[in-house]
């Protein structure tokens, strides 16, 4: 079997693969390769979506969606190392998570545990997003897909975004489906993320988040 490329180059020939086609869908939708990008993944849904940042609005738009390959555990937090749950929360990833030399193919690191994982003692190292169709606590996208997801990515850092949101919620978190989780033993958590998702659903800007006493705050933000 011929050697993995190292890293750099590995990406270089990722993007030279999936720039043309993105670029041209971009363009279609109005939008443009290298502007700021949002990520947002549902594991209900088992989806991963990308949204870019409209240049005339500044309002991001849903790009294209992802179907996960492979994700481990069941709804609701990761708690611990070792545990196999993919996180729910709000995370980003500056230039410094981008992993080119990942075992599965391309990586980023999402950046858990966040402050409020720390401030509720939960514990674990290297969730990332990466290629494959692999998961022990991970979001897995198939080679193919982490191809596309990274060059977004990476070109929206290079031309100058200082990070990219990723939000992983269990589910679309309407008032529906939270009515019907009103039993679950996870609600009071999924409660600390619903203000978050519902900000972004009604201003597509996703918002800056910070912790207090434990808890989520969220405010407007124009990134």
């Amino acid at each position: 079997m011929e050697a993995p490329l190292p890293g750099p180059e590995r990406a270089r020939a990722a993007a030279d693969r999936v720039r043309p086609e993105l670029s041209s869908a971009l363009e279609a939708k109005g939008l443009h390769f290298g502007d700021p990008i949002f990520l947002r993944a549902f594991k209900d849904e088992r989806i991963l979506e990308a949204w870019i940042r409209n240049r005339t609005t500044r309002k991001y738009e849903l790009f294209r969606t992802w179907n996960i390959a492979a994700l481990s555990g069941t709804l609701g937090p990761k708690n611990a190392e070792g545990d196999f749950q993919v996180p729910e929360g709000f995370y980003f990833v500056p230039p410094s998570g981008m992993k080119p030399d990942s075992t599965f193919h391309l990586a980023f690191n999402i950046g858990f545990p966040n402050a409020y994982d720390r401030a509720h003692n939960r514990t674990g190292t290297f969730i990332m997003i990466h290629g494959n169709q692999v998961s022990t606590g991970c979001l897995a996208m198939t080679d193919d897909g982490i191809e596309e997801i990274y060059t977004l990515c990476e070109a929206a850092l290079t031309k100058g975004q200082k990070f990219f949101r990723v939000h992983l919620f269990p589910f679309r978190m309407t008032e529906a489906r939270m009515a019907a989780e009103s039993a679950n033993p996870n609600l009071d958590f999924w409660k600390e993320l619903e203000p978050g998702y519902r900000f972004f659903e009604k201003s597509k800007i996703p918002p800056d988040v910070t912790v207090e006493d434990g808890h989520y705050r969220f405010q407007s933000s124009v990134r």
